[in-house]
C-alpha cells in the first residue's frame, strides 16, 4: 500500500463549511486602520493599568475604600485558557463579555483591569504528549512511516439525554466534553489540523513544549481583536513558573490548616492505566461525572437452575456461596421484591469476594468492585468463570428484607444493559414501573420466555403509600397506557413521575418493615444501614456515565486515601449559599435567576473534591510531595496573582524578575498573607522574607485596591466545578470584603446556527475570525451573539455586513469633517435640541445595558439605532 501523504490525509478534516468572502477591499481598509491603532495602543501601553502608588497615597494614610472612591477601578477577568491548542471563537466569546466590561469601566473613568493568564496543569498534555512519543516510535519524526489505512468512518456519537436516577441529587448536563469529536486517529494528525507543520509535531512530545508554543499566539490572537488587556500579568500555571508554585503551595497549606483540606478514604473516579483519579480536566469524555453510590444486595443461591448447575459443575468449590449482587438506588423497597432479573443476552462473570463467598456481576462492575474493598484481594480480580444470563434464569435466591423469605427466582429482562450498574436487577413491581411490566409481561408469555408461570406470580406487595395509592408503578402504567417493556419513552416517563414529582421518594411512606409509618426519605439510610450491617448488602459506587481519560481508558470508581477538599461541608456550604442568593444587594450579582439557580443547585449536591493526583503537571502538593495539585483546586483564586504578579517576574514563566525585583524563594507563606491582607505587614515579615517593606507595601497596596474581582465571565459548564470552586476559595482564603462581586455566565456558541466542529468543518479559530472580519466586525458579530444562558450565535452575515456598516459610517465621518468649515454654527435650533435629546436617551440606554452586561442591546441601542 502506498505512502499516504499525511498533510493530504488531513484534508477531509479540513474541508471548512463557513462563509466565503467576495470582496475584501473595505475589511482590507479596516483592518489597516485597526492594526495601526493597535500599535499605537501597545507603544504607549495604555491598557497598563497600575493602582495610585504609595508615594502619591501612603498605605497607612488611607483605606482601599477611600483610595477607591478618589479613583474608581474595575476588574474583570475569564477562566485562564488551557494551552493545548489555539483559541477558537467559543473561547473568544467568553472573553469578550469581559473585554465589553472593560471597555465600559474605561470609559467611565475608571481603572479598568483586564488581565489574561494560561493554565498547563493536570494530564490533557501529559497524555497527548505521550500519544506522540508512541506515534513516534511507531512511524519515525517524521512520520514517514504512516500508511493510508483503511477505516470505516465513524458514526457520530449519539446524542444522550441525561437522567437523574438519584432524586435526591442535583444533576447538570454536560455537553463540552462529549461534543468534541473528530475523525483524525492518530495525534499527529490532529497536530496538523491545527496547522503544525509535520516537521516541528515531534518537538511537542515533550509535555513543556506545549506551554512555550501556545501561549505566544494565544496572545497574538486576542491582542489582534483590540482587547484591552494588560500582559504585564500574564503567567502560565504549573511548577515551570517559581512564583505561582509557591503560590499554589501557600494556598493549599493554607486550606490545610484551616481544616478545608482532608485525608481519608473516598470514592473518586479512577483511571486504572494512569493509576490515578481522573478529575474533570483529565477526560476526553464524561466532564462533570462523578461517583453514583448505591446499594448492593447479597442474593445468595439457594438452588441453580438446570443449565446453570450443568455449566458451573466442578467450576465452583463444594463449600462456595455464590451471590447474585443487584445494585439499587432504592434500598428501602427491597421489602416487595418478588423477583431477580438479569439478561438473557450478557456473559456475567463469578467473581472471588472472600474465602467462600462469590459474586455474580458483569465484568464492568468487578472492575469497579475490585478496586473498592469488595473483592478478597485489594485492586485484584479474581475471575472464577463465566456464565450466560439466560442459563441463570429460574435460579432461586434469597430476596433480604423480601416478604417472600422462601425465595425468589431469576427472571429475563431484555432491557438491561451491561454498562450499568452490575447487570443484575432487584424487581419491585409495586414502585418500578419497569418492574411491574415486564414482571405482566411474563406472567402473559411464561411460555415464550421459556419459564414456568408460577415463577412470576408471587403476591406483589404495597411497600410505600403515596398520594397517588400504594402500587404506584401499576397506576402509573395504566395511566400511560404502557403495554409492553419495550414501551421506552413512556416507562422513563413514568420513572420520572414517579420519583420526580415526589410522589414516591419525598411524599411516600413506609408500609411496611421495621420503619413503617416513616416517611422514605427518613427511612431510606436506615434500611440501608440495616442491610449492610447486618452482612445483606454493601456499598458499590461506579461513574453516573461513562468516562474515558485522555489516556484512552475506561475509568472506574476507586475507593482509596487521597486528599480531597472538603466541599459541602454545612458551615461552609451556607456561607457560599448566602453569597450567592445576594439577599441583601450586597453578595454575588449573578445577572439573573437561572445563573443563581444553577449556582444553588451545585451547591446543595457538590461534595469532597479530590485535590491531588499522582501525575501529570503542575505544583507539587507541599505536605505531601508525592502527589501533584489537581487541576481545578489550583485555579481558583489566581485573580489575586493577578494584582502583583507583574511586580514579581517579567516574562509568564517566571525566568525574568519584575520591577520589585523579588526572588520566588523570597515569597514565603507569611509574605502571601501579608501581601492579601490575612495578617499584619510588620516588621517580622519583612526581616524574614528580606523584601523591602516599600515593596511589600506596594504589592499590598495593589491587592486591596482592586479586589475584589467585579466581573467574572466564564461558560455555563463551569458552574458545576471550576466557578463552584473558584467561590469556595475565596470564601475560605479571604475577608468578606474581597468575594467576588459578579459572575456572568454563557452558553456555548453556535457558528451560523450549528454547533462548531472541525469535523463537521463547522469550526473557526480567533485568528481566522480576526483575519477574515477584523477585529471590529468581528466584535460586532460577538456581541450581536447573544447574552443568555442559552447557546449563543455568531452568524458571520451579521460580520461581514457590519464592515459595510463601518466602512460606510468612516466614510461619512471624513466627508463630514472635510466640510467641516461650512457646517452650521451657533445655538441650537429645535431641530438640534430633539436630536441632542435622542442621541442622549440612546446613550442611556446603551450604558443601562452594558451595565447589565446585556451586550445585544447595547450593541442595538449604541450602534445599530
Amino acid at each position: 500500500m502506498a505512502t499516504a501523504d499525511p498533510a493530504k490525509e488531513m484534508e477531509n478534516l479540513q474541508i471548512s463549511k463557513t462563509k466565503e468572502l467576495k470582496g475584501t477591499e473595505k475589511r482590507d481598509t479596516l483592518i489597516a486602520i485597526e492594526k495601526k491603532y493597535q500599535q499605537q495602543w501597545a507603544d504607549s501601553k495604555i491598557f497598563e493599568i497600575d493602582a495610585p502608588s504609595i508615594e502619591e497615597y501612603p498605605l497607612d494614610s488611607i483605606s482601599a475604600e477611600e483610595l477607591r472612591e478618589k479613583h474608581p477601578k474595575w476588574f474583570g477577568c475569564i477562566a485562564y485558557s488551557y494551552v493545548n491548542g489555539k483559541l477558537h471563537a467559543g473561547h473568544v466569546f467568553s472573553q469578550s463579555k469581559v473585554e465589553f466590561g472593560a471597555g465600559t469601566a474605561r470609559m467611565s473613568g475608571k481603572r479598568a483591569l483586564f488581565p489574561m493568564g494560561w493554565h498547563a496543569t493536570g494530564m490533557p498534555i501529559p497524555a497527548v504528549a505521550d500519544k506522540l512519543k508512541y506515534e513516534i516510535e511507531k512511524f519515525g519524526r517524521g512520520f514517514e512511516g504512516y500508511k493510508e489505512e483503511e477505516e470505516e468512518a465513524e458514526e457520530p456519537a449519539p446524542v444522550t439525554t441525561v437522567k437523574r436516577d438519584d432524586v435526591t441529587k442535583f444533576t447538570t448536563k454536560k455537553s463540552k466534553a462529549t461534543a468534541k469529536t473528530a475523525k483524525a486517529k492518530y495525534q499527529f494528525q490532529i497536530m496538523q489540523s491545527m496547522g503544525i507543520p509535520t516537521e516541528q509535531i515531534h518537538l511537542f512530545a515533550d509535555a513543556q513544549y506545549w506551554l512555550t508554543f501556545f501561549p505566544h499566539l494565544g496572545q497574538q490572537d486576542v491582542t489582534s481583536l483590540g482587547f484591552r488587556v494588560d500582559w504585564r500579568r500574564s503567567f502560565i500555571t504549573t511548577d515551570i513558573n517559581p512564583y505561582y508554585d509557591a503560590f499554589i503551595r501557600w494556598q493549599m497549606n493554607r486550606l490545610k490548616e484551616l481544616g478545608k483540606i482532608k485525608f481519608g478514604k473516598r470514592y473518586t473516579v479512577y483511571s486504572i492505566k494512569d493509576g490515578q483519579p481522573c478529575m474533570d480536566h483529565d477526560r476526553s469524555e464524561g466532564e462533570g461525572v462523578g461517583p453514583q453510590e448505591y446499594t448492593g444486595l447479597k442474593m445468595k443461591v439457594l438452588g441453580w437452575a438446570p443449565k446453570a448447575k450443568e455449566a458451573l459443575e466442578s467450576k465452583l468449590p463444594a463449600d462456595a456461596s455464590v451471590y447474585l449482587i443487584p445494585a439499587t438506588l432504592r434500598p428501602e423497597t427491597m421489602y416487595g421484591q418478588c423477583a431477580l432479573f438479569v439478561s438473557p443476552k450478557i456473559n456475567y462473570g463469578i467473581f472471588k469476594a472472600s474465602d467462600k463467598e462469590y459474586y455474580l456481576v458483569t465484568h464492568r462492575a468487578s472492575r469497579n468492585m475490585a478496586y473498592q474493598g469488595v473483592f478478597a484481594k485489594e485492586d485484584e480480580i479474581e475471575h472464577l468463570t463465566d456464565i450466560s444470563g439466560a442459563d441463570v434464569v429460574g435460579s432461586l435466591v434469597n430476596a433480604p428484607l423480601s416478604v417472600h423469605s422462601e425465595g425468589v427466582r431469576v427472571l429475563p429482562m431484555d432491557t438491561i444493559l451491561p454498562s450499568k450498574g452490575t447487570g443484575v436487577v432487584s424487581c419491585v413491581p409495586s414502585d418500578s414501573p419497569a418492574d411491574w411490566i415486564t414482571l405482566m409481561d411474563l406472567r402473559k408469555k411464561a411460555a415464550y420466555y421459556g419459564i414456568e408461570q408460577a415463577w412470576a406470580e408471587l403476591d406483589v406487595v404495597p411497600v410505600i403509600d403515596t398520594p397517588m395509592g400504594d402500587l404506584i408503578a401499576k397506576t402509573l402504567c395504566e395511566q400511560l397506557k404502557i403495554g409492553s417493556p419495550k414501551d421506552t419513552v413512556q416507562l422513563e416517563k413514568a420513572k420520572d413521575t414517579a420519583y420526580t414529582e415526589g410522589r414516591s421518594f419525598y411524599k411516600g411512606t413506609m408500609k411496611v418493615g421495621d420503619y413503617k409509618g416513616e416517611a422514605v426519605e427518613t427511612a431510606k439510610p436506615k434500611v440501608r444501614k440495616q442491610l449492610i450491617d447486618g452482612g445483606l448488602a454493601f456499598v458499590y459506587s461506579e461513574p453516573e456515565r461513562k468516562v474515558i481519560s485522555r489516556s484512552a481508558d475506561e475509568c472506574i470508581v476507586a475507593l482509596m486515601d487521597q486528599w480531597y477538599l472538603d466541599y459541602g461541608e454545612p458551615t461552609w456550604r451556607d456561607q457560599a449559599l448566602e453569597w450567592v442568593a445576594n439577599a441583601d444587594g450586597k453578595g454575588l450579582e449573578t445577572f439573573g435567576n437561572e445563573t443563581r439557580n444553577a449556582f444553588e443547585g451545585v451547591l446543595n449536591w457538590l461534595n469532597q473534591w479530590a485535590c491531588a493526583r499522582s501525575y501529570g503537571l503542575g505544583t507539587k502538593l507541599p505536605f505531601d510531595p508525592k502527589f501533584v495539585v489537581e487541576s481545578l483546586s489550583d485555579s481558583t483564586i489566581y485573580m489575586a496573582y493577578y494584582t502583583i504578579c507583574h511586580f514579581l517576574h517579567a516574562d509568564i514563566y517566571g525566568k525574568e524578575p519584575g520591577t520589585l525585583n523579588v526572588s520566588a524563594d523570597q515569597m514565603t507563606d507569611d509574605v502571601w498573607d501579608a501581601i492579601f491582607c490575612r495578617r499584619e505587614l510588620d516588621d517580622e515579615v519583612i526581616k524574614a522574607s528580606g523584601i523591602s517593606k516599600e515593596a511589600l507595601q506596594t504589592m499590598k497596596r495593589s491587592f486591596e485596591y482592586f479586589y475584589p474581582l467585579d466581573l467574572r465571565s466564564s461558560g455555563k459548564d463551569l458552574i458545576g466545578n471550576h466557578l463552584t470552586f473558584f467561590l469556595y476559595i475565596h470564601i475560605a482564603i479571604f475577608p468578606k470584603k474581597y468575594w467576588p462581586r459578579a459572575i456572568r455566565t454563557n452558553g456555548h456558541l453556535l457558528l451560523n446556527g450549528e454547533k462548531m466542529s472541525k469535523s463537521t468543518g463547522n469550526f473557526m479559530t480567533l485568528e481566522d475570525m480576526a483575519k477574515k472580519y477584523g477585529a471590529d466586525a468581528s466584535r460586532i458579530g460577538l456581541a450581536d451573539a447573544g447574552d443568555t444562558m442559552g447557546d449563543s450565535n455568531f452568524e458571520e452575515d451579521v460580520a461581514n455586513q457590519a464592515i459595510l456598516r463601518l466602512h460606510t459610517a468612516r466614510d461619512w465621518c471624513e466627508e463630514t469633517v472635510k466640510n467641516k468649515s461650512e457646517l452650521r454654527t451657533g445655538e441650537y435650533n429645535y431641530f438640534d435640541e430633539i436630536f441632542n435629546n435622542d442621541l442622549n436617551a440612546l446613550a442611556k440606554e446603551t450604558i443601562a445595558q452594558y451595565k447589565e452586561t446585556s451586550y445585544k442591546l447595547a450593541l442595538k441601542a449604541g450602534f445599530y439605532e
